[in-house]
């Protein structure tokens, strides 16, 4: 099989879910950072049209949108399977990454994301703490949902990892390093139990921050074990 290539930032939530799935199906892969510079720039809008990241190149195949990557590794690596067979844990596991994307992301995790963490780290940013007032509600009801969504159970379609939870995981990762977490988690004994879980996984401790960051200094890191 061609090697992977996975062109996106450090600290990306979004890149990192690229990152821990490829490590789930334990296939090569490599990491092409981009420099601060790039960051859209010619060189960044030549691979995504709308300056984002990740983008997954494979072979002459080229792909933008998380989601769409996560489920062509998932077909083109077909084991360990991450879609459930059961028709409603896949349409679980499709609503959980929606809620990923459009309430736990778009102006929640994104706003207090880059409020505590990307703006002060590289830009010397002061965090807008009218901003982060603003979003924590939407953070609040997001992690509500998710938790309720995954009630007992092992992972959030069912007794199986999924690509939900590989999606979801860097998210609420991210946020935990913020100060506030512990709002947020604080009646959730379930969603954090099950982040200790993903935290747990070789896939996440092989995709942290520090990690991806001593990818990048290499240029390209082969997976493949």
């Amino acid at each position: 099989m061609k090697d992977f290539i996975v062109h996106s930032i450090p600290g990306s939530p979004f890149g990192r879910a690229v990152l821990a799935t490829l490590e789930e199906k334990r296939v090569p892969y490599r990491f092409a950072a981009f420099a601060p510079q790039d960051i859209r720039a010619p060189r960044h809008f030549a691979l995504h049209p709308f300056g984002r990241v990740p983008i997954l190149e494979h072979g002459d195949f080229r792909l933008y949108e998380t989601q769409a990557i996560l489920r062509y590794i998932d077909r083109v690596a077909p084991q360990p399977a991450l879609t459930p067979i059961d028709t409603q844990a896949a349409a679980r596991m499709d609503q959980v990454m929606n809620i990923n994307d459009w309430y736990l992301f778009q102006g929640a995790g994104a706003v207090i994301g880059f409020q505590r963490v990307v703006g002060p780290m590289l830009r010397g940013l002061q965090p807008d703490e009218a901003a982060i007032a603003a979003a924590l509600p939407k953070a609040q009801l997001a992690f509500d949902e998710l938790a309720r969504l995954l009630g007992a159970n092992v992972f959030m379609a069912g007794g199986d990892l999924s690509l939900a939870d590989l999606l979801v995981a860097p998210q609420i990762d991210f946020l935990s390093a913020t100060p506030e977490w512990s709002a947020l988690i604080r009646s959730h004994a379930n969603l954090q139990a099950w982040l200790a879980r993903m935290n747990a996984r070789a896939c996440m401790q092989a995709t942290t921050w520090e990690r991806v960051v001593a990818m990048a200094k290499a240029g390209a890191l082969p997976k493949a074990s």
